[in-house]
């Protein structure tokens, strides 16, 4: 991996990590390249709920029908807006890929129908939705999951076994929490908790709460207007809604990281060793995965950030790195 994040953004240690992680997303955002045109088509889902998927629209002239097809699956409140979603939109469109964001329940800009939503371990939500794109594709597919979205890619590759091959030719991993509990409890603590704890129960509580009135009972809205950490709010609300007894049980049976030797397609697993969500001592080595798992772990680049290039930087060097991998292995 050539890729490493430079110099101005202050190293391998925790303030540049922080800053890795932040910098590309109010920022280079802004400045890297044209917002992506995307179409949305709009999936029943087979419990009477939906999804949305952004498709990106080609520059100019016709499809090539051979031509791979990327999807991404988006982190915690992510989606086709997002820094890293708009990065590898850039990336298949400079490359003439296909390139589709499914977005997660309530990720879209309106609330989902029913109780439920979505969770790191949602590995059965993933291949419904890659089982949907495999019908609708005939060329080679690949898929890439950016935090939360890869952990729950990785756990649908490990739980399909040597099945994945026939829906996606090789998946990627990056900045997943693929040890939960190791990065709940991270996010929990310091100046994690007071910055990107915040911004994720900004977004969640909202979000629950409106579920609240259209399911009533679902949880104890006192109790969640008083939850101040994700650890708190998945054993009101994550945990009970999608069948785990409570966080604990969920953030062990959800991680990826026991399930990687069992993998059966190729899967390149990417961490930052300075995420500030990933504590480097939680990621896997070698002895830890299958022959079909491949591991980056670069010293620096924080969370989804890995941001490159002089001054202010740039997004395209791990997009483009990622899907080469991609198309080497599975395409």
């Amino acid at each position: 991996m050539a890729q490493r994040s430079p110099s101005w953004l202050l190293g391998d240690g925790a303030v540049g990590g922080n800053l890795q992680s932040i910098w590309p997303a109010l920022v280079c955002k802004r400045i890297d390249g044209p917002k992506p045109r995307y179409r949305r088509q709009r999936w029943a889902t087979p419990d009477a709920d939906f999804i949305d998927v952004d498709w990106l629209e080609p520059d100019a002239g016709p499809r090539d029908p051979a031509a791979p097809l990327l999807v991404l699956f988006h982190g915690l409140e992510g989606s086709s807006s997002s820094h890293y979603a708009r990065a590898y939109a850039q990336a298949a469109q400079r490359l003439g890929w296909r390139y589709a964001v499914p977005h997660f329940r309530g990720c879209s800009g309106e609330p989902n129908l029913t109780a439920r939503a979505y969770h790191s371990g949602d590995f059965e939500e993933v291949g419904w939705i890659l089982d949907r794109f495999r019908a609708l594709h005939a060329g080679p597919r690949l898929a890439v999951g950016v935090s939360l979205g890869g952990n729950a890619l990785l756990r649908w590759a490990e739980e399909s076994g040597e099945a994945a091959a026939g829906t996606v030719g090789a998946v990627a991993a990056v900045s997943s929490p693929i040890d939960l509990a190791a990065g709940g409890h991270a996010i929990g603590r310091g100046f994690n908790r007071l910055v990107y704890t915040r911004m994720f129960m900004r977004s969640l509580r909202p979000k629950t709460l409106l579920k609240l009135r259209s399911h009533p009972g679902l949880f104890d809205r006192d109790k969640m207007l008083a939850a101040r950490d994700l650890y708190d709010f998945d054993n009101l609300y994550t945990a009970p809604v999608h069948g785990f007894r409570n966080t604990d049980d969920y953030w062990h049976r959800g991680s990826a990281k026991p399930h990687l030797p069992r993998i059966r397609i190729p899967a390149l697993v990417i961490n930052a060793r300075n995420d500030p969500f990933v504590p480097a001592a939680s990621l896997p080595g070698p002895h830890e995965v299958g022959r079909h798992v491949t591991l980056w772990q670069p010293a620096r680049g924080g969370h989804a950030g890995f941001a490159s290039g002089a001054f202010p930087g740039r997004l395209q060097a791990m997009p483009e790195q990622v899907m080469r991998w991609l198309r080497e292995h599975g395409g």
